[in-house]
């Protein structure tokens, strides 16, 4: 994609805001409709990474917790269990949750299709330039009270 060129000091006098906020919409937007694709919204694809990351370690309560920082849905994360369970993508064994074979089939076709748009995302940005882009928007957070921490 070709892009008009402008100066530092152009660049620098533009409202952060603004540009976050589209890059949020864009990207956010980008993977909600490829989730969309496989029938899941994001607390459903978060559900299924962390419970493939630690089988058998994550109780619905601590799991819960874990991701409401995430939310900006307000979502009931015992229905996305609830839906998870009832689709066969999720057991519940012995308090805990793990993934079933047809869950992590799901969250693999869906791990594909956001690979591609994490791919297309990145065209033409240098690893480097994304590294220090991040790590601005981490000082501009951490400078307005927020976490500046990995998620």
């Amino acid at each position: 994609m070709l892009m008009k060129e402008h100066t530092s000091t152009e660049l620098a006098s533009q409202p952060i805001g603004y540009w976050t906020g589209e890059a949020h919409r864009r990207v956010v937007g980008r993977i909600r409709s490829d989730l969309a694709l496989e029938g899941l919204t994001q607390p459903h694809w978060w559900t299924l990474n962390h419970v493939a990351g630690a089988p058998g370690t994550w109780t619905r309560a601590a799991l819960a917790a874990r991701l409401q920082p995430f939310d900006d849905q307000g979502t009931d994360f015992e229905a996305v269990f609830d839906d998870l369970i009832t689709r066969g993508w999720l057991a519940a064994n012995a308090g805990t949750l793990t993934t079933t074979e047809a869950g992590e089939a799901g969250r693999l076709r869906a791990a594909t299709r956001g690979q591609r748009a994490n791919e297309l995302m990145h065209d033409g940005v240098d690893p480097a330039d994304y590294a220090v882009t991040v790590n601005v928007l981490r000082r501009v957070i951490g400078n307005l009270g927020g976490s500046s921490d990995l998620p």
